[in-house]
């Protein structure tokens, strides 16, 4: 069974808390968890949403006590071990690498790693990144799985804003901005896909679970890809990943 603390996480929501690391093992205890809270048919939840290292339970206190809520919760632990995870799947993102309007820090992050910038383009569209969790602001991905050698420090001072799709890199961690917004990583590309869109009949494309595959694409590409998203036209491309 799972270590898990339970702790309160303001009047109307509390957070399990499976571990204080990043780690595939965690993420899939939270996404077992999730899907047994689903199928639980526990009144009053509102709402569950993963993290790194926690599942955030919003409940409705007028429905369910928090006391209640937690001796049902600690009761579903024993179970985490019988679930069957759905096999996760991979969404393809096309991204224009490099340049100062696209990628304006791709050349700082190859002097950094003491590589050029086709190397750091290729290493960084090798994985398949898991995303771990949504959030800073709707549909911004919080992905595992960069190269180490890719590792690069945050920007001292935060552009004060990042176009939509920009593709960046700080720390250990690799992402895509949804919206316009500020921020303080380090841009080395950006993809015509609209990660967020809020006239759409499902917003926020990616979802905590599924895998992301950075697929490098030219000029001509973006533009045709772009184009193709501003008429509704576009398919993502997604698969089942094979699990190694």
């Amino acid at each position: 069974m799972a270590d898990v603390r339970f702790l309160v996480a303001g009047d109307s929501s509390l957070c399990a808390e499976f571990g204080n690391e990043i780690s595939k093992e965690i993420n899939a205890q939270i996404r077992a968890y999730n899907i047994l809270l689903k199928e639980s048919g526990i009144p009053g939840i509102v709402e569950t949403i993963p993290t790194y290292r926690s599942l955030l339970i919003q409940y409705d206190p007028g429905i369910i006590s928090y006391e209640k809520l937690k001796g049902k919760l600690e009761k579903l632990l024993a179970k985490l071990d019988s679930v069957e995870i759905p096999p996760s799947e991979v969404l393809e993102v096309p991204v224009l690498y490099g340049g100062e309007e696209m990628g304006p820090d791709l050349k700082f992050v190859a002097e950094h790693a003491g590589l050029s910038e086709e190397e750091v383009i290729r290493l960084h569209s090798e994985p398949e990144y898991l995303i771990y969790m949504l959030g800073f602001t709707p549909g911004f991905t919080y992905l595992g799985g960069l190269n180490d050698a890719l590792e690069t420090p945050r920007l001292k001072t935060p552009r004060v804003k990042i176009p939509a799709g920009s593709v960046g890199i700080a720390g250990k961690q690799t992402g895509v901005y949804p919206i316009d917004s500020p921020g303080g990583w380090q841009l080395i590309g950006r993809t015509p896909l609209k990660m967020y869109d809020a006239d759409r009949e499902k917003p926020i494309l990616p979802e905590a679970g599924q895998y992301i595959r950075f697929i490098p694409i030219d000029r001509a590409e973006f533009d045709r890809i772009a184009a193709e998203v501003e008429k509704g036209t576009y398919e993502c491309r997604h698969y089942p990943r094979k699990e190694a």
